[in-house]
């Protein structure tokens, strides 16, 4: 692969581009907020994770993770109900960001891999995608949001693999603070460290 750093100097600022576009679901819901690079972060993390968990290629997984939501720098993000009437060409605007850059075959395949296959790595892929939302709606319902219920019913249906569907009912089982609280035994947080 012969990369032009000219080339991929551009892109990397366009690649920045993420942490300024909203993840406009939460407009409908009416509380939360997000931008791409936060998602497309947190994706691959949890794509890492079920990949493990699958006994799936983690790389492999892991580089789609990546990669799934690059083409939103420019054609933004559009949320369930924008999808209904406005249509985009991502693969193209993928494409188009990695002109020249000397990326383009592999990061287009990881891309089409997510979009067009059942491989087990898409599959996690999606679902790791889907298990972002799905943190983010048990957050938003713990914090009082009453119609997240609805949109997380929707989104564990969309699971489509054993390892996603059992990782998704834990997170809805959880309270989304019990990771801070369940840490240090309770009489840390009455002493802390200054009471020894």
């Amino acid at each position: 692969m012969k990369i032009n750093s000219e080339k991929v100097a551009h892109f990397l600022h366009e690649v920045g581009m993420l942490k300024r576009t909203p993840r406009t679901g939460y407009q409908f819901l009416g509380s939360g907020s997000e931008n791409v690079a936060e998602h497309s972060f947190r994706v691959t993390v949890i794509g890492y994770v079920l990949a493990g968990m699958a006994g799936a290629d983690q790389a492999r997984t892991v580089f789609m993770c990546l990669f799934h939501d690059l083409h939103e720098a420019r054609v933004g993000d559009m949320n369930y109900v924008n999808r209904m009437y406005n249509k985009t060409d991502d693969k193209r605007a993928l494409k188009d960001a990695l002109s020249g850059t000397g990326l383009e075959e592999q990061v287009v395949s990881l891309f089409e891999e997510v979009e067009e296959t059942d491989s087990k790595e898409a599959c996690l892929a999606r679902d790791a995608d889907q298990l972002d939302l799905i943190l983010n709606l048990k957050e938003q319902q713990d914090l009082g949001n009453k119609y997240a219920a609805k949109w997380l019913e929707c989104a564990i249906e969309r699971l489509c693999t054993a390892e996603g569907q059992e990782l998704g009912e834990k997170i809805i089982k959880a309270d989304h603070t019990d990771w801070w609280f369940n840490g240090p035994d309770r009489s840390w947080w009455i002493n802390r460290d200054w009471q020894k």
